[in-house]
């Protein structure tokens, strides 16, 4: 993510942490809202698109339903990988094909870490921009439902996700989630004793 040239905020507890360090201006920016802003921008441009991750059906659905959304939008190509690790070769034959395919724009469904792990890994040899949607696609394609505004607004996206997928999702909350909240007090906590001191100085 260091490496990345942007990185959005796709949850709430991200922005309420970002206002509490005086980044008050910060909206959420979400995968979704990212992917179907992109899609309308390449549609009016004519920049194709390339789709990689997630199951054949499921990239079938997300062309169709574009297809339906964005009458013009051009999807160069659509990619899915094994749920296992690639092997050079195989990573190879998938650079290969999506810079073929001429797309200006790849759109990377993998989840996270993966995503931006391939992304960092074979970003200098992909010709096109990669953009990392997380879990867009299933979502998009109505395979799986999306939080409610209110929900998101909340902060309570991830419960709702939970709920859906317990066993694929507990382990990467539960190891995730504490430490975010740990880490995010101690850096307040850190910025309100630099502010202090910087008073006391005054």
């Amino acid at each position: 993510m260091d490496k990345a040239d942007l990185v959005t905020p796709d949850g709430m507890p991200i922005v309420w942490m970002m206002k509490k360090l005086g980044i008050v201006e910060q909206d959420r920016v979400a995968g979704m809202d990212i992917f179907l802003a992109i899609c309308q921008k390449c549609m009016e441009d004519e920049i194709s698109i390339y789709l990689l991750g997630s199951t054949q059906k499921v990239l079938d659905m997300v062309t169709a339903k574009l297809t339906r959304d964005f009458p013009s939008l051009k999807v160069a190509g659509t990619e899915s990988p094994p749920f296992r690790p690639l092997s050079d070769v195989e990573n190879s034959k998938i650079i290969s094909r999506i810079n073929s395919s001429g797309a200006g724009i790849t759109f990377i469904s993998l989840g996270c870490p993966k995503q931006e792990c391939w992304m960092e890994s074979y970003g200098t040899l992909i010709e096109s921009v990669m953009i990392g949607v997380g879990g867009v696609f299933p979502v998009y394609a109505g395979l799986k439902k999306y939080a409610p505004r209110w929900i998101r607004n909340m902060g309570l996206e991830w419960l709702y996700r939970l709920i859906q997928e317990p066993r694929r999702l507990f382990m990467r909350y539960f190891t995730t989630i504490p430490p975010f909240i740990w880490l995010a007090l101690q850096q307040i906590r850190q910025q309100s004793k630099h502010r202090n001191d910087n008073q006391l100085n005054f």
